[in-house]
């Protein structure tokens, strides 16, 4: 199985890129801090499927996939922080958190595919 080909690592990388464009409007003191949490956890949930699809053994794919299921569940707690700080607009808040929600979606649904076969 080619995990290119998956649309939960599809939409994972697009998250990745909506993540940065977002984050590089934050205030510049927080580079070291919520910028760089929320950037690592948005890059760990693509390439944990990768990771967990190129193990090739069912128990070890299912594990990565957990793993960045678990990222997407802090990726989403840090911008609820972010957003309570005001660190961006309502709407963009908004937008990532639809992203976030689809992008767990795809993932549990591979979860299942995998814990299935």
């Amino acid at each position: 199985m080619d995990y290119k080909q998956l649309d939960a690592w599809k939409q994972s990388m697009h998250l990745v890129k909506n993540i940065y464009e977002l984050t590089n409007s934050f205030p510049k003191e927080e580079l070291y801090g919520i910028i760089s949490q929320i950037r690592r956890s948005a890059i760990s949930v693509p390439s944990n499927i990768a990771e967990g699809i190129g193990r090739n053994h069912k128990k070890d794919t299912v594990q990565f996939l957990h793993i960045a299921r678990g990222s997407l569940y802090e990726l989403e707690t840090l911008f609820s922080i972010a957003s309570m700080l005001n660190m961006m607009p309502d709407t963009k808040a908004n937008e990532t958190s639809g992203s976030i929600t689809r992008n767990l979606k795809l993932l549990n649904g591979l979860i299942r595919y995998f814990e299935k076969i």
